[in-house]
């Protein structure tokens, strides 16, 4: 999951921070999940919806 992450967000030319203000999802907790230090799939589904959204794509795609 974190490089899936990772990879959508670079693949939308968008910072840590970009996706944190698009998202509403702090910097350090996108950080945490590109880095594998916290896990996605455990994360609340509006967290996840919120990334998903702001990437252009679905909450299973960032698990994916």
């Amino acid at each position: 999951m974190a490089n899936r992450l990772r990879e959508l967000r670079k693949a939308k030319g968008l910072t840590q921070t970009q996706l944190a203000k698009l998202s509403n999802v702090s910097q350090p907790k996108i950080s945490e999940y590109e880095l594998g230090a916290r896990n996605l799939d455990l994360v609340s589904l509006a967290v996840a919806k919120r990334l998903a959204k702001a990437l252009g794509t679905t909450p299973d795609k960032l698990t994916d």
